[in-house]
C-alpha cells in the first residue's frame, strides 16, 4: 500500500480481519485445582460463604431441634406429619449438625485460612522491610507543602527524623530526603480480627466436641441424677465420654408460677417462674431456685428450666381393685392456658394391655358443642378427660417407643369416639370404671412436672476471648490510619528548602492535615534548633572577651 493514501481509500485492498477471541492456555488438572483453591481463598469467598452461614442457620431458630428442644420436634411431627418428613429428610431438625451446615462451616474455615496465612506472612515482610524511597515528585501527593529554613541539610534532616520518631513513624533515610511510615497496627487489627473467627470457628468445632445437652422432665417430689440413663433425651458432642458426666442430683421440691390478665384481651400473662430445686453435689446439699432467665451452674454444667406443666397422678386399678398402675403422668402444654396432651401406657396387670390418651385442663369451663376447655392455667376446676384403649402397646419388641405418644392404628378403642361409650371424665380425686369390667381409673393428685436441661459448654471461655478479640482488632482496623510522610530537603542560597508530602492507603481525611502539622513541628524544631545554637554563640563569645 502506498504511504501517502488513505487506508479507507476505495482501491485499498481491506484487511485481514482481527480474531476477537482471546487465545488461552489450557489448563490441566494442577492447573483447575490452582484455580478452585484461589477462588475459595479469595476474601470475597469467605464473606460469601460467612453470609451463606448465617442463611443455612436460619432454619435452625425457626423449627425445634432435636438437640434442644426434642419434645417439640414430637409435637410438630404430631401437628404437622407430611411437611415433617420432607424437612426431616432434609435434616433440617438437625440443622447445625446437618450434612450442609457442616459443609458450609467447613469450606469457611478453609477458606479464612487460606485467606489469612498468606497475608500474615506478607505483613510480616512488611513489618521488617525498611520504608519505600522518596517519590521524585512530592508536589504530586497530597498535602504537599514547601518551608524555608536556615541552616543546613543535614541538621534539617536529623531534626525531622526526631519529629518523625516522636510521631511513632518509621524511618529511612534516602540521599537528601526522609521516608517515613506508620499504620501497620492497621493491617496487624484486621489480620487479630480474621484470626479470631478462625478461633471461633475452630473453639466452636472443636470444643464443642466435648460438650453436651441432656433434658429430663422432673416431677414435683421426685430427682434427677446426672447420668446418661436418666435424661429423657441426651445430644452428646463428637467427642463427649460418659465418664466426663460429674455426679450430682438435683430435686424438685416446689413451682410456683405468677400470672396476671392483661385487661384489654382477657388472657392470661405468664409474669414469673421459680423452680426450687434441692441440689447435691460432692455429698453437699443446697437449695437453689431456678427461673426462666436465670440458670444455676452445677459442676461445670448449666442447668435451665425449659418448661413447666401438670402431671396427673394416675392410678389403674384391676377388676379385684388391686392397684396395678400408680404413678404421676406428665402432659404437654398445648395452649398458653395449660390444656395439657398425654399418653397413659398400662403394659401389665390387666386381662389386656391398655393404652390412653387424655386431656387435662387446669381450669375447665363447658362450651356450648359441650366440649371442654381451660380457660386459666392455674388449677381452679381441675378435669381430665381419657379415651382408653386395647391391645398390643408393642412394647416389649425392643424398639424404643415415645411416652408422649400412642400408636392407635392396631388397636381397639373401648371409650370415646365411635365406640359409644363416653370418654372417661374424671374430677380431682374421682374414679371411673373401665368397659367390660376391665379395672377402673383414678385421678389421684395433681403434682407439678418442669423440663430441665442440663448444658455443658467448654466453648464459652474460647469464644469470649475470640470475641474481645476480633471486637478490638476490628476497632484497631477501622480508627488507625496507614499513611506514609515524605520530608525532602535541598540547599539554596539563602538556607535550606524543605517539601513535605504524605501518601494514605485508603481513606485519610487527616493527611493534609498530619502533613501541615508535619512541617509546623519541623519547623519549630529547627527555630528552636537555631535559638539554642545562637544563644550559645553568644555565651561562647561573650566567656571570651
Amino acid at each position: 500500500m502506498e504511504p501517502l493514501r488513505p487506508s479507507d481509500h476505495h482501491d485499498t485492498e481491506a484487511p485481514e480481519p482481527r480474531s476477537t477471541t482471546i487465545a488461552q492456555p489450557r489448563l490441566d488438572a494442577v492447573g483447575w485445582l490452582r484455580f478452585f483453591w484461589r477462588q475459595l481463598t479469595s476474601m470475597r469467598t469467605a464473606l460469601l460463604l460467612l453470609l451463606l452461614l448465617a442463611v443455612a442457620a436460619i432454619p435452625g431458630s425457626l423449627v425445634p431441634q432435636r438437640s434442644a428442644d426434642p419434645n417439640g420436634v414430637v409435637q410438630y411431627e404430631r401437628n404437622n406429619p407430611e411437611l415433617f418428613a420432607v424437612l426431616d429428610t432434609l435434616q433440617v431438625f438437625d440443622t447445625y449438625s446437618s450434612v450442609w451446615f457442616s459443609s458450609i462451616y467447613l469450606l469457611l474455615f478453609v477458606s479464612l485460612i487460606g485467606c489469612v496465612i498468606p497475608r500474615t506472612q506478607h505483613h510480616w515482610r512488611a513489618l521488617r522491610a525498611a520504608p519505600p524511597a522518596t517519590p521524585a515528585r512530592l508536589n504530586r501527593l497530597v498535602g504537599y507543602t514547601e518551608r524555608h529554613a536556615a541552616g543546613e541539610v543535614a541538621a534539617a534532616l536529623e531534626a525531622g527524623e526526631r519529629v518523625l520518631r516522636r510521631q511513632g513513624f518509621r524511618v529511612a533515610r534516602y540521599g537528601d530526603s526522609i521516608s517515613a511510615e506508620r499504620g501497620y497496627l492497621r493491617e496487624t487489627g484486621n489480620l487479630v480480627f480474621h484470626f479470631a473467627l478462625l478461633g471461633v470457628l475452630l473453639t466452636v468445632g472443636v470444643a464443642g466436641g466435648f460438650g453436651y445437652n441432656g433434658q429430663r422432665v422432673i416431677v414435683q417430689g421426685q430427682s434427677f441424677t446426672n447420668q446418661l440413663t436418666s435424661f429423657d433425651s441426651f445430644s452428646p458432642g463428637r467427642f463427649f465420654d460418659e465418664t466426663r458426666l460429674d455426679p450430682f442430683s438435683i430435686r424438685l421440691d416446689d413451682f410456683v408460677p405468677v400470672y396476671d390478665l392483661d385487661t384489654t384481651t382477657g388472657f392470661p400473662i405468664a409474669l414469673d417462674f421459680t423452680a426450687s430445686v434441692t441440689v447435691v453435689e460432692n455429698g453437699v446439699e443446697r437449695t437453689e431456685d431456678i427461673k426462666v432467665n436465670e440458670p444455676i451452674d452445677i459442676a461445670g454444667t448449666t442447668t435451665y428450666l425449659l418448661g413447666n406443666g401438670f402431671a396427673p397422678w394416675i392410678t389403674v386399678y384391676d377388676s379385684e381393685g388391686t392397684a396395678i398402675f400408680s404413678q404421676p403422668v406428665p402432659f404437654l402444654p398445648q395452649d398458653s392456658n395449660l390444656t395439657s396432651l398425654g399418653v397413659v401406657k398400662v403394659p401389665d396387670g390387666l386381662d389386656e394391655q391398655l393404652g390412653m390418651i387424655g386431656f387435662f385442663y387446669p381450669s375447665a369451663v363447658p362450651l356450648e358443642s359441650g366440649a371442654l376447655t381451660s380457660v386459666f392455667p392455674q388449677p381452679d376446676q381441675p378435669v381430665l378427660t381419657l379415651n382408653a384403649f386395647v391391645g398390643d402397646l408393642k412394647l416389649n419388641e425392643g424398639v424404643p417407643r415415645s411416652v408422649y405418644s400412642l400408636k392407635t392404628d392396631e388397636l381397639t378403642q373401648i371409650t370415646g369416639g365411635d365406640t359409644g361409650v363416653e370418654s372417661l371424665v374424671l374430677g380431682l380425686g374421682d374414679a371411673v370404671e373401665l368397659p367390660d369390667g376391665l379395672g377402673s381409673v383414678e385421678f389421684t393428685s395433681l403434682p407439678r412436672f418442669v423440663s430441665l436441661e442440663v448444658h455443658h459448654d467448654p466453648t464459652q471461655v474460647g469464644v469470649l476471648i475470640s470475641v474481645v478479640l476480633a471486637f478490638l482488632g476490628l476497632l484497631t482496623s477501622l480508627f488507625v490510619p496507614r499513611r506514609r510522610l515524605w520530608i525532602a530537603a535541598e540547599t539554596t542560597g539563602d538556607g535550606v528548602r524543605l517539601q513535605y508530602a504524605g501518601l494514605a492507603r485508603g481513606d485519610d481525611p487527616r493527611l493534609e492535615r498530619a502533613v501541615a502539622e508535619l512541617a509546623d513541628s519541623h519547623e519549630a524544631t529547627l527555630r528552636d534548633a537555631s535559638s539554642e545554637r545562637t544563644v550559645a554563640s553568644t555565651q561562647l563569645s561573650a566567656s571570651r572577651s
